[in-house]
This record gives C-alpha cells, structure tokens and sequence, in this order.
C-alpha cells in the first residue's frame, strides 16, 4: 500500500480526472506535434507534450538529470535506462510488487507508475543515495545484519519503505512493520528476516 496524497488521481497541473477526459477527446482532433504545445479546456490553459521527446530533468539523490524522453517514459525507465539508477526494480511493471519503489518528496511511490515528465520539480530518492559515502545507511546495515535478503532483488524496494516508515515513526510496532511492508512482494520469502530487521532497527531507534 502506498503512502500518497488523497488527491493522487489529479495531475501534476491540477487537472481533474473529468478535465483529463475532456483533454483526451480534443486531443483527438489535434494533429501531432513534437514540442509542447497549449489547449484551453474550461479556460484553463493546459500544456500538452509530445508525442516526440521533450526536455526532462529530474533531481535524483539532490543531483541534476536530464535527458530527452518521450511524455509516456515512465520514472523507472528514466532511471534505469537514462540515468544508469538502477537500483529500482522492473518486476511487476504495474504497481503491484513494490520492487521499483522510490521516495518522491519524501513519501513513496511505485516509479512504474510515475511518468518521468511529472516529476520533474521534485525531490527523488533511490536506494542509491541512502548511502553515506561507502558506508550502508543504519536500514541497510541492518537488513544486512539480519540476513533479510535472499537473491536481494526485491530488497531495495524494501528498504525504501522501510526507510520511509522510520523516517515517519522511529519505533513502530511490530504490527506497524507488518502492515508498512504490506505492499511489496518477495519471492524468496525472506519476510521473516526483513521484519526482524526492521524491529530490531526500531529497538536501537527506540533506545
């Protein structure tokens, strides 16, 4: 389970699901362009990028990127195959397992499911800037510590929430760490151990 905004199905201009609607359809008649261009619904004027490659920069672990990306990249493409990121995951490809997840403005999201043009603006953390110099962060030691991985595929997702969830609470429950890690999916099973790390990271928080 995501930890978003309530108002996550607007757009980053603001745009209602019902005014996105009404966009797509006069969208239809509008012959395609490769820059941005502008169409007005209800007077508001609203930037329409594409179908071509726009300008993109994005601030990942307080570093600037930017590459020429077409308005359907996703985050984790953007990441991945731009930027040489590659700590989130492509399994699931569609917001189920949790493996891509990545801190935008401090809360997490799947990066599958986030287009890269609309976080553009925002502060994006990976797994990758977790990192203090050569030194794990204290969650990852601590999955390391706990051997709370397996083939490790799945473990970077898991760290961000975890980051995330100590982030917003420094000792929570067990039951809290349970449902924290809800929303993420490992095929080794490893759960056990992820769990424990994160209850005993919460203990030396705590103490």
């Amino acid at each position: 389970m995501r930890d978003e905004d309530p108002n996550v199905n607007e757009t980053q201009a603001g745009v209602s699901r019902r005014e996105f609607l009404k966009i797509s359809a006069v969208t239809v008649a509008v012959p395609a362009v490769v820059g941005p261009t502008v169409i007005e619904v209800d007077g508001q004027q609203i930037p329409v990028h594409g179908p071509g490659k726009v300008p993109v920069t994005l601030t990942v672990n307080n570093k600037k990127y930017t590459a020429n990306l077409e308005p359907r990249v996703t985050l984790l493409d953007a990441l991945r195959a731009n930027f040489d990121l590659t700590g989130a995951k492509r399994v699931c490809d569609r917001g189920e397992c949790g493996a891509c997840t990545v801190l935008l403005d401090g809360r997490t999201v799947y990066a599958c499911s986030v287009l890269a043009i609309d976080a553009q603006g925002r502060n994006i953390t990976t797994v990758e800037g977790l990192t203090q110099g050569n030194q794990p962060a204290p969650v990852q030691a601590m999955f390391v510590a706990n051997d709370a991985q397996q083939c490790g595929f799945c473990t970077p997702g898991f760290i961000m929430s975890s980051k995330y969830m100590l982030d917003k609470n420094p000792h929570p429950t067990h039951e809290q760490v349970v449902k924290g890690l809800s929303g993420h999916f490992c095929r080794c099973g490893t759960y056990f151990g992820m769990r424990t790390a994160m209850d005993h990271n919460a203990e030396r928080k705590g103490a």
